[in-house]
């Protein structure tokens, strides 16, 4: 099967567009891998035949992805430009079995590279492949625009942000019960930020870099998108809400939380409650 037919590629453009048409994807902001399937890979390796490319420093160590093969954007390139000119705006690249390297099989044509924070998706799809079992296969990031006003009026800790969600959008408690991990502003890319999100990944899928953006990890490219789009919707009535005074009457109370939880049968981070 040709590499644009794979439907892991077609599932990855669509992503990116979906974001692109939200609107959050400003020039070169945000990005997208995933991870592929032994059979996805076995047929990468089949359709190519060898690598188009020589092993590239990772500037991380991420052992556990060895022999792994992902699909990522072009760092400096426009996710606008994933449904539009493929080859260019994303790739397919390989781990070695060090973990510290990877060499380029399809795409980012004309010595493209990965994403500059290709080391934070590693370090979170490491985390992700050892706490889920290897079932989560997709880092997004994006920079949602009501999302990241919010981080410039709460206060940035996990409870902060995952109350204020919680509180104001019913499918909030449902969707994520198990909150959300925020990271202190810090330079994007490799080492302290990797670090800190891959440490909140370990009990959250959703973390929010305060003043910058939105991470996200889920099994596949429709539940990364939801996970984005519902934070998103809940940061805009909360600023919208916040700004008319009404947060002062209504917000969803603790009772009723727990009475989410209890009707849809799941349990709540008792920490935020």
């Amino acid at each position: 099967m040709k590499i644009l037919d794979m439907p892991c590629t077609k599932g990855f453009m669509q992503l990116a567009q979906d974001g692109v048409d939200k609107g959050w994807h400003e020039m070169n902001g945000g990005n997208l891998s995933y991870r592929l399937t032994k059979d996805e890979a076995a047929n990468v390796k089949k359709v190519l035949k060898k690598a188009s490319g020589d092993w590239t420093d990772i500037c991380e160590s991420v052992p556990k992805l060895a022999g792994e093969f992902f699909m990522v954007t072009r760092t400096t390139g426009y996710m606008r430009n994933v449904m539009r000119n493929p080859e260019n705006a994303f790739g397919i690249v390989e781990i070695d079995k060090t973990g510290t390297k990877y060499r380029t099989w399809w795409g980012l044509s004309n010595g493209g590279r990965p994403t500059s924070e290709f080391p934070s998706h590693l370090k979170n799809h490491e985390v992700k492949l050892e706490t889920t079992g290897g079932e989560h296969r997709v880092i997004y990031h994006a920079h949602p625009v009501n999302l990241i006003a919010l981080t410039f009026v709460l206060p940035p800790t996990d409870k902060a942000f995952t109350r204020a969600l919680w509180e104001i959008m019913t499918e909030c408690p449902v969707i994520f019960p198990e909150g959300v991990g925020v990271v202190p502003w810090m330079v994007p890319g490799k080492g302290p930020i990797a670090t800190a999100t891959s440490k909140l990944m370990r009990d959250y899928n959703i973390v929010v870099w305060v003043h910058h953006g939105l991470f996200v990890s889920g099994k596949d490219f429709d539940r990364c998108f939801g996970l984005m789009e519902t934070v998103e919707k809940a940061a805009e009535i909360r600023i919208r809400a916040q700004s008319s005074g009404a947060m002062k009457k209504s917000a969803i109370q603790v009772r009723q939380l727990r009475q989410i939880a209890k009707d849809f049968g799941f349990t709540l981070n008792e920490k935020f409650l």
